[in-house]
């Protein structure tokens, strides 16, 4: 295979595309959406987020040190890309998209009701990093859509049909091709009919 060498940049994609939700001391809300949202740590499950500090929700992260992550699908494309191109400064994004405001069990910013999973976050650390700023977060909570869990009550995130985004665009999620040890399980021997 032929290889080109581009300068640095980030090329760790795809990525989730996330809408997050925040509120100001006062209760002001925002929906913001960030496709720099990663898994830190699992125990204690963290997570984090990177915000440019020139946006709107990032005063409002940096005042409350709270924020919560609303997973996205393809039915939210549309509100994930309005939520990343307008600015909360201009509009009230929950009353422009017609989502759901939920009262949060551990934060004060609301959760998504449209969002299949819904992660309560609070800030243990915050590192400035050039362009944008990390907000390292402890997962305070979780909230999954009862519409998505199967028959046995495991959560099916296939059912979602999640989004994600790559270089400026969004993509939907393919089918499942395996599971975690899916490559060294045993293959079970077929029995045999009498």
């Amino acid at each position: 295979m032929s290889k080109m060498e581009w300068k640095p940049g980030n090329m760790l994609y795809p990525l989730p595309a996330v809408i997050v939700s925040v509120a100001d001391e006062e209760g002001h809300d925002n929906i913001i959406t960030v496709a720099w949202a990663g898994t830190v740590c699992t125990n204690p499950p963290m997570v984090s987020i990177s915000v440019r500090p020139e946006r709107y929700s990032y005063k409002m992260i940096r005042e409350t040190g709270e924020f919560v992550i609303n997973l996205t699908t393809e039915k939210l494309a549309f509100a994930t890309d309005y939520c990343g191109v307008r600015s909360g400064r201009d509009v009230d994004k929950f009353q422009e998209l017609k989502l759901t405001r939920q009262k949060a069990s551990h934060v004060g910013a609301p959760l998504i009701g449209e969002s299949p999973v819904n992660i309560e976050c609070r800030v243990v650390e915050t590192r400035e990093w050039g362009s944008h700023t990390v907000f390292t977060a402890e997962v305070l909570g979780v909230h999954v859509d009862k519409e998505y869990m199967d028959e046995k009550g495991k959560f099916d995130l296939a059912l979602t049909r999640p989004i994600v985004y790559s270089h400026g665009e969004y993509y939907g999620l393919g089918k499942k091709l395996g599971k975690f040890g899916y490559s060294i399980q045993k293959k079970r021997k077929k029995k045999q009919k009498k």
